[in-house]
Parts: structure tokens; C-alpha cells; sequence
């Protein structure tokens, strides 16, 4: 009657006030004097002096650490005579009435966080214990209550650091919070042992991340001690009042692939507690899914279960990450095997704390089996979209670029459409994926043939304002079809997508056509794209013009050399700009193309390509002292310096005024002679007397700088 009473009051309490009847007004002046002096309780009998306790300092103002240890305590031994004597009802009312877990949760976040001076964090978690085996006491609030503790207790100082530390202060504290994990996940019903161990591993997960070693190696430790519980329970205790209890098949941990990626990558971290700890967590983990697949099996394959202490013994012996994730395969879902793969991919990124390296390696290894590890292609692809952006190392995004590359080769249909749906119109990260796929000779024709396929839908979201003249789609349909020379160069007349003039769009194509010329057949057949080729280097695009010197050169190693004669002086005089360009990429492909065309040139058109080459010498006279060494090798090595400035000294005397006028502009180097550099002076002077000497005594030499231009 009394615990009726006052669950009318605590439903009073929350109503918003209104006319009662003097039966109604009765019934609530009986509850509220009930709730003053608490006698209602059936514990309250065996702990009258507790109960007081917890109900003084809630009302109290003062609260000094001694009350605060006092409340804590008292709370404990009330929960504890509860349970033991069976005397739980009403202490859920009790708790909700003097708001119990959110007092706690108040003291716990009012500790210092720079030093562990007092036994409240012990307390509290020793209370949260007891309180955890009387059922809805805690339910709603122990994920308010955890991330009290964990954000409290992680992130105090190494214990080096905190001064005047008591180590069994320290040991005792850690040891409430492993028993209080444990009991919280026990006291659990059935239904909910799987939510509460994901809950509370989904907060430790958090913290692995921390730069500090400290805070890994604390959360580390309590998922070991969970990991602990997962292996050697046949069945994980529920409440006593339920008739079966959570199987270990039953359990379902769909963190569990995260959990896995977290520590497989913890264990690079070989000088701290955190890496060993982390190797331990993971045995523990290996015997929970051993034992769940072997329980799984039927009386006919029991003579295939192996020995699991025989598979963690060699973990431990290589507790290498590619060794223990390839232990761990056969055993896991392909949804667990995809969130492995997910958290290496996040491992990346600029700001992830864990080792790159351990990182690409795992990559490496799902890369060589991807029937196994890239079972979910929109979930990963997804990852990938996502984290690209913010992975600059060039290494790394490789290893996840090539990861990618990897999906579309074995699921082009997947990874178009989920691409398709995940990147909005003109996404910077979706084109570099995009580039990355046209990169890979049979992945670039298996991605355009799908394209092609799903972009003839007009309300594709593809870029949906980026590609309104569907450029890629007309490569697609020329890549796609098996035309011959002659169609091929009517359907590109009709396209001409090359004069797309979108930065981002024309690098994208150029790179698509770029692979696809890797094939003889098709590089000839492209020879109607030449001259658009030429007209990309006056839109001015750095990496599109790179792109286009590169196909420009494929295209032309594949014609004859009278066919291509008069192309080859049409983009020398094109490259020219371009040979002192600030981009050592762009310098190294300008000097190799004009390098190669200077050789095609054949009847009339040699006269007007040395007449090209000759307004050329300068810039690459210059570039013998390019600091890029590949730019410097594409010509003659410094050694060679000195016969050019000699060479030129025939062009003194030439009968055109125009080169005798260059002559003069190339050596005269007396103006750098004040130069503020002293070694721009001592240059200067040292070339002077070359110039005087080699004037007077140096026979004309045979190989002339007109010569090297006619040759």
C-alpha cells in the first residue's frame, strides 16, 4: 500500500497541477508523509541508518568529502542488504524519488581531473555496482554514468605524474571499475546483454584513439576485462528470474569488426602497456570466435574444430597485424571483415594517431584477397569517399586509392552506382576516386562501359551540374564501341569532348584517354584527337596540360614519320612556352616531347622546325642547371656547359643579322657582372675569359649550335 501510495506521488509530481478530489488530496498527503520518513522501504528496516544517510545529504547543501564517502557507502551497503536479503521493491522508486544515479553522476564530475587524492571515484563506482543488481535502478542512465567515469578516470596523468599518488588508491580504483563493467553486463536481462557490452565497448573505443598512452592503456584494460568475459563464460548469467540464459551463439556483437580494427592497429604501439594489453584483448577475442563458430557446427564437421589454444599460442609467437587478422578471417561475418576494413582506412587520415605503415600493410593484404575482405562494396566505398579528403600523405592515399581500384575491378556495377549516390555534383573527392579508377588499363574500360550505362539517366546525381554536356559519357560510348579507324574519328568529330574546358572535367578525361592510348590500336586510332590536344595547352590547366603532352606523345610514336612530320612543328612551336614553365613536372614533359619531335621532322618541314629549335636554345641552355634532376638529364649534363658558350661564338659571324643578334644577347654577360651574388659574379667573370680565350685559341669546333639544330 505504502509503495503504491508513493507511486502516486511520483506521478503527482510530474503532472501539471490540477483540481483533486479530498479522497485523491488524502491519498497524497499519506504518500508524501510516507516519502519523509522513507519507513515505507522494506529494507529500511535492516538499515534504518543509511537510508537516513543518503536521504540527508541529497537534501543537504553541505557536501565535503566526507559526506560524500558517506552517502556512497551507504548507498552500497543499502543495495547490498537488498539484494542479499530480498528486499528489493521499491528501491527503484527510492532512487528515481531522491534522483540517486544522477547525484552520483553530479560527484563524479566534480572531481579534479589533475590528480587522484580520494577514494570517491572508488566508491562511486562500488555503488553503481551494488545498485546494478536491482532491476531499472540504473536502466537509462548507466551510459550517463560510464562516460562520468571513463572521461574522469582515463584522463587523470600517467600515474608517474600525479603527485603523492597511493598506488592502492590507484590499484583499487581501476579494480572498482573492472568490477563494475562486469556486474553491469551480468545484472543485464537477457535482451539487453548484447546492447549493454556494445554500449560499453562502443565508449571504450573512443579512447584508443587518444594521443596520450595513458588514456589508451586505460581503456584498453577494461576491454580486456570485458573480452575476459566474452571467452570464458559458456553463458553469460542474466537474471535469476529469466528462464534461459544469452547463449554464446546468441551473442551478437555487430562492434565486434570495429572493436578487432582498433586493436589490431593498438599493437603497433610495442613500447607501451597498450600493445600488450591489446595482443591479450585479442586472444581473448580469438577463443570468443572460435568458440562461437565452433558452436555453430553440426555433429558431422565437430571433427574440424581445431584447438584454440594452439591458434592464440601463435598469435602470440607473430603478433603481427596481417597475421592476426588472417587467423581471424575464416571466423568473422563479412560485415565484421567490412568494419576491419573500414577502421584501416580511417587509420589514413592526417589526424589518425596510429602507425600509416601497419596500416598500408593490412591494405595491401585485403587488396590480394578481395572475395574475402571487399564484401561490402557500397559500405567501404562509402569509407573511402568520406576519408579521401582527408589523407594528404601521398603514400597513403595511394595504398587507399589502390584499394579502390581493387573494388572496381571486382564490382564496377557497385562501386559506379554507390559513387553515383554518394557525391554531389562536381565533388573534388569523387573526381580523384574517379582519376584513380581511369588510371588501371582494364578497370578504366570496365567503369566507362558501366558509366555508360547508368548516366543515360537524365536524373542521375552525377554530376548532376558538372557534367551537363556529358562529356564522359561520349568518351564512354567512343571507348565502348569497337569501331574502326575511320568511325572512330566521325563519332570523335561529333563529340569532341576534348574542348571541355572545366579544369577538373578535361583532367578527369585526359587521364581516362591517357590509359586507354596505352593500347597500339587504340593510340592510332586517336590521332584525330590531336589537334584539340594542342588547343588544351592554351586554356592554361597545369595538369591537364601535362596529361596532354603525355597522350600527345603516345599518339605520335604510333604514326609513320611523314605523317607525322608536320604535326610534330605545328606543337614544337606550341611546347616553346612551356619549356621554361615553373612546373618541374610540366618543364620534364615539355623538354622530352620537343626532344622527340625535333627527330620527325623530314623534307620541308626540317627548315621550320630548326627554325623552332632555334628560338628554343635559350630556355634549354638555361635548364642544363635545373636543380629537378630528370628535367636536367633530358639534356646534356653540366659538364657540356662550357663546349655550348663556345659553340656559340661561331653565330658571331653568321650572315643573318638575327642570329648574329642572338649571339651577342646569349654571351653578353658582362651586365650580371655586379651582380649582388658572389657567385653570379664569379660565374660571370670565369665565362668571360672562356668567351676571350676560346676566341683567340679555340679552333672552330665541329659540332655547332647551328649544326645541332639542322641535325
Amino acid at each position: 500500500m505504502a509503495e503504491k501510495l508513493l507511486r502516486v506521488a511520483l506521478k503527482e509530481d510530474r503532472a501539471p497541477q490540477e483540481s483533486s478530489s479530498p479522497v485523491e488530496s488524502h491519498e497524497l498527503c499519506l504518500a508524501q508523509q510516507l516519502e519523509m520518513d522513507a519507513s515505507w522501504l522494506p529494507v529500511y528496516h535492516l538499515e534504518p541508518e543509511h537510508v537516513d544517510v543518503i536521504r540527508a545529504f541529497v537534501s543537504s547543501p553541505e557536501k565535503d568529502e566526507e559526506r560524500k564517502l558517506k552517502f556512497l557507502t551507504s548507498i552500497a551497503v543499502l543495495f547490498r542488504a537488498a539484494t542479499y536479503n530480498s528486499l528489493c521493491q521499491g528501491l527503484d522508486l527510492f532512487c528515481q524519488r531522491y534522483k540517486l544515479a544522477e547525484n552520483i553522476k553530479v560527484l563524479l564530475e566534480e572531481e579534479p581531473r589533475d590528480q587522484l587524492h580520494t577514494a570517491v571515484w572508488r566508491s562511486a563506482m562500488f555503488a553503481m555496482t551494488e545498485m546494478s543488481f536491482v532491476e531499472a535502478v540504473l536502466e537509462g542512465k548507466e551510459i550517463g554514468l560510464l562516460q562520468a567515469c571513463f572521461s574522469g578516470i582515463f584522463l587523470l596523468p600517467p600515474k608517474e605524474e600525479m603527485q603523492d599518488l597511493k598506488p592502492f588508491l590507484y590499484f583499487t580504483t581501476m579494480k572498482g571499475m573492472d568490477t563494475m563493467l562486469v556486474a553491469l553486463v551480468l545484472n543485464s536481462p537477457t535482451s539487453r546483454v548484447n546492447e549493454k557490452m556494445q554500449s560499453i565497448f562502443q565508449m571504450l573505443l573512443t579512447f584508443t584513439t587518444s594521443e596520450r598512452a595513458s588514456v589508451r592503456e586505460r581503456a584498453v584494460g577494461r576491454m580486456r576485462v570485458l573480452s575476459f568475459l566474452l571467452a570464458n563464460y559458456s553463458s553469460l548469467k542474466a537474471d535469476p528470474n529469466e528462464e534461459r540464459h544469452a547463449s554464446r551463439a546468441e551473442m551478437q556483437m555487430p562492434i565486434i569488426g570495429q572493436l578487432l580494427g582498433h586493436l589490431l592497429l593498438l599493437l603497433s604501439f610495442k613500447e607501451e602497456e597498450t600493445g600488450h594489453l591489446a595482443l591479450d584483448t585479442l586472444c581473448l577475442l580469438f577463443q570468443f570466435k572460435y568458440q562461437q563458430h565452433c558452436a555453430t557446427l553440426t555433429e558431422e564437421n565437430t571433427q574440424l574444430q581445431g584447438d584454440w589454444e594452439t591458434e592464440t599460442t601463435s598469435l602470440r609467437t607473430s603478433p603481427s597485424a596481417t597475421h592476426i587478422i588472417e587467423s581471424f578471417a575464416e571466423y568473422l561475418q563479412p560485415s565484421e571483415r567490412s568494419d576491419i576494413v573500414r577502421v584501416f582506412i580511417e587509420a589514413m587520415t592526417d589526424s589518425s594517431t596510429f602507425d600509416k605503415e601497419a596500416a598500408r600493410n593490412v591494405l595491401d593484404m585485403v587488396r590480394g584477397n578481395p572475395d574475402l575482405w571487399l564484401v561490402d562494396v557500397p559500405k567501404i566505398t562509402s569509407c573511402i569517399h568520406k576519408t579521401l579528403g582527408c589523407i594528404k600523405s601521398v603514400p597513403a592515399r595511394q595504398s587507399v586509392e589502390s584499394l579502390m581500384v581493387s573494388m572496381a575491378d571486382k564490382c564496377p556495377q557497385e562501386v559506379v552506382t554507390t559513387l553515383l549516390q554518394v557525391a554531389p555534383g562536381g565533388d573534388s573527392t569523387a573526381l580523384a576516386l574517379w582519376e584513380a579508377m581511369f588510371s588501371v588499363p582494364q578497370t578504366v574500360r570496365n567503369i566507362l562501359k558501366e558509366l555508360l550505362s547508368q548516366l543515360w539517366d537524365l536524373k542521375s546525381r552525377l554530376f548532376c551540374t558538372h557534367l551537363e554536356d556529358y562529356c564522359l559519357v561520349r568518351l564512354a560510348m567512343l571507348a565502348s564501341r569497337d569501331l574502326g579507324d575511320r568511325a572512330f574519328a566521325a563519332t570523335y568529330l561529333d563529340f569532341r569532348f576534348l574542348k571541355e574546358e572545366r579544369p577538373a572535367m578535361l583532367s578527369l578525361v585526359l587521364r581516362a584517354i591517357m590509359t586507354l592510348s596505352e593500347r597500339d590500336d587504340m593510340a592510332r586510332k586517336m590521332k584525330v584527337i590531336l589537334p584539340d590536344l594542342m588547343r588544351v595547352l592554351l586554356f592554361g590547366y597545369k595538369a591537364a596540360t601535362t596529361k596532354a603532352l603525355l597522350v600527345f606523345r603516345t599518339i605520335m610514336a604510333q604514326l609513320e614519320r611523314r605523317e607525322a612530320s608536320h604535326i610534330a612543328v605545328q606543337m614544337a612551336e606550341f611546347l616553346l612556352p612551356l619549356l621554361d614553365d615553373e612546373l618541374s613536372q610540366l618543364r620534364e614533359s615539355s623538354i622530352s616531347l620537343f626532344r622527340d619531335l625535333m627527330m620527325m621532322a623530314v623534307g620541308n618541314d626540317k627548315r621550320e622546325m630548326k627554325n623552332v629549335v632555334r628560338l628554343g636554345l635559350l630556355p634549354l641552355f638555361f635548364r642544363l642547371s635545373d636543380q629537378t634532376q630528370s628535367v636536367a638529364k633530358l639534356k646534356q649534363d653540366r659538364r657540356r656547359a662550357q663546349e655550348f658558350l663556345i659553340q656559340s661564338l661561331s653565330y658571331l659571324k653568321d650572315a643573318q643579322a638575327s642570329l648574329r643578334e642572338a649571339a651577342v644577347r646569349f654571351i653578353a654577360l658582362q651586365t650580371l657582372a655586379e651582380d649582388r651574388e658572389p657567385s653570379i659574379r664569379s660565374l660571370v667573370a670565369q665565362t668571360v675569359i672562356i668567351i676571350l680565350s676560346s676566341s683567340r685559341e679555340q679552333p672552330r669546333p665541329r659540332w655547332t649550335l647551328r649544326a645541332l639544330c639542322c641535325r
